[in-house]
């Protein structure tokens, strides 16, 4: 059985990297995807941790060259999933978490109808907007293209299978959490997974 391929996507300043990473602190058995971006590193960001950082060039070559299972142009830059991050993995049987934006998640969902994915959703326009001026991490005018963004990508909210609310962080992890622990609980997956325990309880006297 092929694990499961989750999509979380949201509009900058929706608090999604911050929920991720909590997210999987709680359900290590759950394999992040770096992706690869042609941005150069934020202030304290790791090359191979938070992103895979690599030129224009190198990035329009990978995409030609077909190394990426989704990939699209964000705020101005590229960024995109590749696919020996996420195809061996899924054949494994493992769960794989993909961090991505609405045009990547549109993608993912044409060649992988079984993914599930979840939107995450800021309380307000007014608190989206501070989150994104207080983040200190982007120039005027990079806030100003993300603003602007935002209300496309809050547009697509739609095409999700899930919609969480960050308004109130702790509830917003654990709502995110619940997803996970559900679609590990449907009965398809436990009786694949607990195949032995299924054969001993019904073995007979």
């Amino acid at each position: 059985m092929s694990g499961t391929l989750y999509i979380v996507a949201a509009p900058s300043g929706a608090g999604k990297t911050s929920l991720v990473k909590a997210l999987l602190e709680r359900e290590p058995s759950i394999a992040l995807s770096v992706s690869y971006t042609s941005r150069p590193p934020r202030p304290g960001e790791v090359d191979g941790q938070h992103y895979h950082f690599v030129s224009r060039e190198v990035f329009e070559h990978m995409a030609q060259a077909g190394a990426f299972f989704e990939y699209a142009n964000v705020h101005g830059d590229y960024k995109g999933t590749a696919r020996a991050a996420v195809e061996p993995l899924l054949a494994e049987g493992r769960d794989v978490l993909l961090e991505i934006d609405w045009q990547g998640a549109r993608q993912v969902r044409e060649k992988w109808e079984e993914a599930l994915s979840i939107f995450i959703l800021p309380p307000s326009r007014a608190e989206l907007e501070r989150r994104l001026r207080t983040r200190a991490s982007d120039s005027a005018e990079q806030i100003a293209r993300r603003i602007a963004d935002s209300r496309v990508e809050i547009g697509r909210a739609v095409d999700f299978d899930y919609v969480v609310i960050n308004d109130e962080f702790g509830q917003a992890l654990a709502d995110l959490r619940a997803i996970f622990i559900a679609r590990r609980l449907r009965r398809d997956v436990q009786l694949v997974r607990n195949s032995v325990l299924l054969d001993d309880l019904l073995k007979p006297e």
